[in-house]
């Protein structure tokens, strides 16, 4: 009787340690009874600012991808760190755009419910929000994260796809956080929108292997426009330059079509076309509808969203996104 009772007990505690985590998993409309009108109130912050700043929204997409990729979707990116070894000190982050505009919608949540509303939470909010105000796709973000108060700018150096990867690069660190191919050219797509500095790919035009050469797989037309109107030098850290030319503030298939034609920006967006699997992709992505990117996007910004996500006791909730310990 006495093994019996052991087994019993050993297996309710288990089944106990099952039903833990799966309720402490992400839900939709997580703080309905904590702070209910939470995801109106950073829906409505949105609204009323980014027709003043629409360039926040691809600013504020790129903190989402940023923080995910970085001990997962726990709002790490926002916090300063008086030793300047955070994780936004490191160079992938320094010209990432739109903590102050997180810290905004954070104080005016917890003049509204002190102490709930977690800042990783925010940021998956506010960045799916800017893109669907400024004519993006949709996509659904359960809530439920909690924030991490442990912020380093090695793994931010680490993680972070740079935009001069390689396939073999983009592959790896993508599978680090459970992302495959089809997610690497989905995500790869947010590209659609946005600038960035000439200093992300300037080695692509004046210094490619280290001889002062160009890379072949530019576009020799399109690199001559980027030296003589865009990028005059190697050693330009200031100017910006669309993504997506002429396309920059839609959010459309305009990035892919580019891709074939030989004038993505980055050696990252070059290298999709390096491979069978991603390449398929592309043209898949090409034959369909700007609503069916919309409808492959969101799958993975959903399934991005999630990575090693804070739930529970796990982490907790920061008064102030940018201090680790408030």
């Amino acid at each position: 009787m006495r093994c019996i009772t052991t087994v019993a007990l050993s297996l309710s505690l288990f089944l106990v340690g099952l039903v833990g985590p799966i309720q402490a998993q992400l839900q939709m409309n997580f703080y309905a009874n904590t702070c209910p009108s939470a995801e109106k109130t950073v829906q409505d912050f949105v609204s009323n600012h980014i027709s003043n700043a629409p360039s926040l929204a691809a600013a504020l997409l790129r903190m989402h991808f940023h923080d995910c990729f970085v001990r997962g979707c726990d709002g790490s990116v926002l916090i300063n760190l008086t030793s300047g070894n955070a994780e936004k000190d490191a160079a992938p982050n320094l010209t990432v755009r739109g903590f102050g505009f997180i810290e905004a919608i954070k104080a005016v949540l917890e003049a509204q419910c002190p102490g709930i509303v977690s800042c990783a939470d925010i940021i998956a909010l506010a960045s799916r929000d800017a893109i669907v105000f400024t004519g993006g796709p949709n996509w659904s973000v359960p809530t439920g994260r909690r924030d991490g108060r442990i912020s380093n700018a090695s793994e931010a150096l680490a993680n972070i796809p740079p935009p001069t990867s390689n396939f073999t690069n983009l592959q790896t660190l993508f599978a680090n956080q459970g992302l495959d191919l089809k997610d690497l050219v989905l995500l790869s797509g947010a590209h659609t929108i946005g600038v960035s500095h000439c200093s992300s790919f300037t080695n692509r035009l004046y210094n490619f292997t280290g001889r002062g050469d160009q890379d072949p797989a530019l576009d020799s037309e399109y690199a001559a426009n980027l030296k003589s109107r865009k990028c005059p030098s190697l050693n330009d850290n200031t100017t910006i330059v669309e993504m997506d030319p002429g396309s920059r503030k839609t959010f459309d298939l305009s990035y892919y079509q580019l891709l074939l034609k030989r004038r993505g920006l980055f050696q990252s967006d070059s290298a999709l076309t390096t491979n069978p699997t991603t390449l398929s992709n592309i043209n898949q992505i090409l034959k369909g509808s700007v609503e069916g990117f919309f409808s492959e996007f969101a799958k993975s910004m959903e399934k991005m969203s999630r990575i090693n996500v804070k739930t529970g006791s796990a982490g907790v909730v920061r008064k102030q996104c940018s201090v680790a310990n408030s």
